[in-house]
């Protein structure tokens, strides 16, 4: 069984024992336990020498009861259908958690746009949305951008979508740039909803953003961001990697500097020979570690290492079942990343409601009224887990889950 294959039925595991402390019986499990839609796609692409290629693409819708289903779409050579089957599950569980009106969505092609032109990526992100025309819209399944897309990419997306359509729809995807209807603050939304959930978490450990010193796994859109906004307000950043190698100085490291030298793919450590392994990044003494990278990173195999006081995860799945169980077993705090990476959907909601309505909100009322869900969010699930005696992970599903199954309940689906 593939590692994605492990994080569609880890997935699964939680979600039964949440709808089972619910009260749910097997036949609201056996609902939403896999997506109500799933669609592959082949999108024929012209490539520059004139040749076609054709692409895989995927678009997984999972549960609709509460309203159109939302999520990102993945430009990446090892997407595969499992990928977007967990990555669907998580965002209805994320939705759950803020108590926004949407069910999860996810997509991805099969593709390295590394090593692809930009008209090239222009005519993929068209076809892709040629491909899945019939199954999305903004009132059924809003896109968004995700590992190696961007403003530019949704741009693209919505234009062809409205062309399609044969009317101007910028509620039909989320992260466009601004002078198209995105939204102030999207850019920054998941990072800084790491940043507040990471503020909790401190202080229930009796501490500040300021002095902790924090280790950063991955140094992309989310890692990067982190490290500005970490930094800035005091906090020393002792480590950090991309996916060549990672850097480490317990004295902390120059974040601007390194920032100034990043490529747009997030790498920088190819410019330094003193560097460490993403292994050993992950060992390091600190306060604070944030894996913002891939899936499966802290695993039985390196969670009894691990000495981070609070694990915040702002990637999606990087702790396995068994690495969680040991981590909270040694009293590590946990920030699960269907709650911690929330703040990305959070803001795309805000920016579909101002696409909805023609109106239009200023950066400090976006961040505030983000702020003021996500504290909210927090001090839910870290309550119903003390109360319950549960870690923060099952808390956040219970709390996650609820809203999809109390809506397939009255809609009369299970």
């Amino acid at each position: 069984m593939s590692e994605n294959s492990n994080l569609v039925t880890s997935t699964q595991g939680i979600i039964k024992e949440a709808l089972d402390k619910l009260g749910f019986d097997q036949g609201m499990y056996e609902l939403i336990k896999e997506p109500m839609r799933l669609l592959k796609v082949r999108i024929p692409v012209r490539m520059d020498d004139g040749t076609v290629k054709v692409f895989t693409g995927y678009r997984a819708q999972h549960n609709d009861a509460v309203g159109p289903t939302k999520g990102g779409v993945r430009f990446h050579p090892d997407v595969t259908e499992d990928d977007v089957v967990a990555l669907s599950m998580w965002m209805t569980l994320k939705a759950g958690i803020v108590n926004l009106p949407y069910g999860g969505g996810k997509g991805g092609i099969v593709c390295d746009p590394r090593e692809m032109s930009i008209g090239e990526v222009e005519r993929l992100s068209r076809g892709y949305v040629r491909a899945i025309s019939q199954i999305v819209g903004p009132t059924k399944d809003i896109p968004a951008p995700d590992v190696f897309t961007n403003a530019q990419i949704m741009a693209w997306m919505m234009d062809e979508y409205s062309a399609i359509d044969e009317y101007n729809s910028p509620g039909f995807i989320t992260g466009k740039p601004l002078v198209l209807g995105g939204s102030q603050g999207r850019d920054k939304a998941t990072a800084m909803g790491v940043v507040i959930c990471l503020e909790q978490a401190l202080e229930k450990r009796g501490k500040t953003i300021e002095g902790s010193r924090v280790v950063i796994q991955g140094f992309g859109n989310a890692g990067s961001f982190l490290s500005k906004i970490l930094s800035d307000r005091g906090a020393k950043i002792i480590g950090i990697s991309d996916a060549h190698a990672a850097l480490h100085d317990p004295n902390g490291l120059d974040i601007d500097y390194l920032l100034d030298r990043r490529d747009s793919f997030g790498m920088v450590t190819n410019l330094f020979e003193d560097t460490i392994t993403n292994q050993e990044l992950l060992e390091l003494d600190c306060d604070v570690l944030i894996p913002a990278a891939i899936a499966n990173q802290i695993t039985g195999d390196n969670a009894a290492n691990v000495k981070a006081d609070i694990l915040c995860e702002a990637a999606n799945g990087p702790t396995t079942a068994e690495a969680t169980k040991i981590l909270n077993d040694k009293g590590t705090l946990i920030v699960p990343d269907v709650l911690a990476s929330a703040g990305g959907v959070t803001v795309s909601y805000f920016e579909w409601v101002q696409n909805n309505q023609g109106y239009y909100w200023g950066e400090e009322e976006v961040n505030t009224k983000m702020t003021e869900i996500l504290i909210k969010a927090f001090d839910d699930i870290y309550e119903l887990s003390q109360s319950r005696r549960v870690d923060m992970r099952l808390a956040a599903y219970i709390i996650g889950i609820k809203r999809t199954a109390e809506a397939s309940r009255y809609r009369g689906w299970a």
